[in-house]
């Protein structure tokens, strides 16, 4: 009888890179050529490719999906070993090559060769061997990772960036020069939050008008990423290490060498703007009514409940009822006895404020910029930081001292800048509120948080009374205003 034809032992080839810019994929292409050939003359049949392209080996919060998956099927035993470019492709960290050792123990007769040199990973010196590599690997991968540390707080200390695609707002061949039509939608934004508009709503315009750069295919945009775009501190020309705000030898902020988009005053007012939403602190603001002008604006003439808007879902298309109105509900601790359609009390509203606005503009006349009265305090505080920060560099008083009496100062200048940006926040929401604002119809064209910060930085309150028995025809004297001092 004639021997039986052997056949081919399936691997699996792996390839791996930590960096592609270009994203076409042209390293892990050149790995696979190079362990395709090699196979073909160990006679090994190739019975699946993993790819982790632009992932890195040595991060440890990086999860290597194809790495993981090539791992499940030498344990399962539907590949029968591994052709790597070299072992360092396969691993950098020494508990990823651990991983891989237990299951060449565990299953015997395991194939595993590279294209620079073979190990064997079945016996006990080729395994050593292995840990060695691996252990050399990765202190190759540390001491890179903190020359370009180093190297990125040189480039910080000196206001310049990094590197890396260009931060919307900026040209994209250019990350110094600003980008006139990307600046103008992030100032617009701005001026929207500040006007009591939510981030979110911004976040799903932008979304449908492909404003922010959006990832291809992106079906929803993040709404931190948003969030940065309007609050980052480059901004304003401040330069960031780490998410934070980097400062000089004096303790001031260093200065990028990019356009700015916006003045430090003017990013403090959106960021404090920002920052008071996020606290849900009853005392700074109101919930957010998302569907009707007067929702929690509106209060019951009996009982004195706020008020909110209610859909009536026997409405249609073309009828004479109404399409929602206010009620006092019980369900919210409210009497239940007084409720008016909606539309007439809301057109009333409007007309009234706007009237309001509009002559009080008239009596003030044009705006001027008004100044922060504790600036001159806010100054001094800086000035006692940065002569602290100086004399200890220049050794004429010790660390010790230095560390003693800073937090002090340190906490009271963040106090004070917490401080003028919200003077400044009110300055520009005062400036924004209705700004070009000249009729009903503009108006109703607005995100319904503008329109209820119109409302609001006129009136206090809408007290709706009751409208007694018999036909009920709107009158306006049972509607009334309280106006803001």
């Amino acid at each position: 009888m004639g021997e039986e034809p052997s056949v081919a032992r399936k691997v699996a080839i792996y390839t791996r890179i930590s960096r592609d810019d270009e994203g076409d994929g042209l390293g892990v292409a050149r790995q696979r050529q190079d362990c395709e050939r090699l196979a073909d003359l160990r006679g090994l049949s190739v019975a699946k490719i993993y790819e982790d392209n632009d992932v890195s080996a040595y991060k440890r919060n990086v999860r290597r999906p194809e790495f993981e998956l090539m791992l499940s099927d030498l344990t399962s035993g539907l590949i029968d070993g591994v052709v790597s470019y070299d072992l360092d492709r396969l691993a950098r960290q020494p508990k990823d090559l651990e991983r891989l050792i237990e299951v060449f123990e565990t299953r015997k007769r395991l194939t595993f060769v590279t294209v620079t040199n073979d190990i064997d990973l079945s016996s006990a010196d080729g395994r050593t061997m292995a840990r060695v590599m691996v252990a050399f690997a990765n202190k190759s991968s540390h001491d890179t990772a903190r020359r370009i540390k180093r190297k990125h707080l040189e480039l910080a200390l000196n206001g310049k960036s990094n590197g890396g695609p260009s931060p919307y707002g900026w040209k994209k061949d250019d990350p110094n020069k600003v980008d006139p039509e990307a600046a103008r939608h992030i100032r617009e934004a701005q001026k929207e939050i500040l006007s009591g508009v939510r981030i979110g709503t911004i976040r799903k315009r932008w979304q449908e008008e492909g404003i922010g750069r959006p990832r291809e295919g992106t079906k929803r945009m993040a709404h931190h990423h948003v969030e940065l775009m309007v609050t980052s501190p480059r901004l304003c020309g401040y330069r960031t290490y780490h998410g934070e705000i980097l400062l000089n030898d004096s303790g001031e902020p260093v200065i990028g060498e990019w356009d700015t988009i916006n003045t430090p005053e003017e990013w403090e007012a959106v960021c404090a703007a920002v920052a008071e939403r996020k606290q849900a602190n009853p005392a700074a603001g109101r919930p957010v009514a998302r569907k009707y002008l007067l929702s929690g604006i509106a209060r019951c003439g009996l009982c004195h409940n706020k008020i909110r808007g209610q859909i009536n879902r026997l409405w249609k298309p073309g009828s004479k009822a109404s399409k929602y109105s206010y009620q006092c509900s019980v369900v919210n601790g409210g009497c239940g006895k007084v409720g008016r359609v909606g539309e007439p009390i809301e057109n009333l509203i409007i007309d009234l404020v706007l009237e309001e606005q509009r002559r009080r503009a008239a009596e003030d006349g044009s705006p001027t910029s008004a100044e922060w009265p504790r600036e001159a305090e806010f100054k001094a505080v800086s000035d006692d930081i940065k002569a602290l920060t100086v004399a200890a560099n220049n050794r004429e008083i010790t660390m010790s001292s230095l560390l003693q009496l800073l937090p002090d100062l340190e906490r009271r200048r963040d106090e004070l800048k917490l401080e003028r940006g919200r003077f400044q926040r009110e300055i520009k929401r005062a400036e924004s509120v209705s700004e070009g604002i000249k009729s009903r119809e503009e108006l109703r064209e607005l995100p319904i948080e503008r329109q209820q910060e119109i409302i609001l930085h006129s009136l206090s309150a809408v007290v709706i009374h009751p409208a007694g028995r018999g036909k009920r025809i709107f009158n306006p004297d049972l509607i009334e205003p309280v106006w803001r001092d």
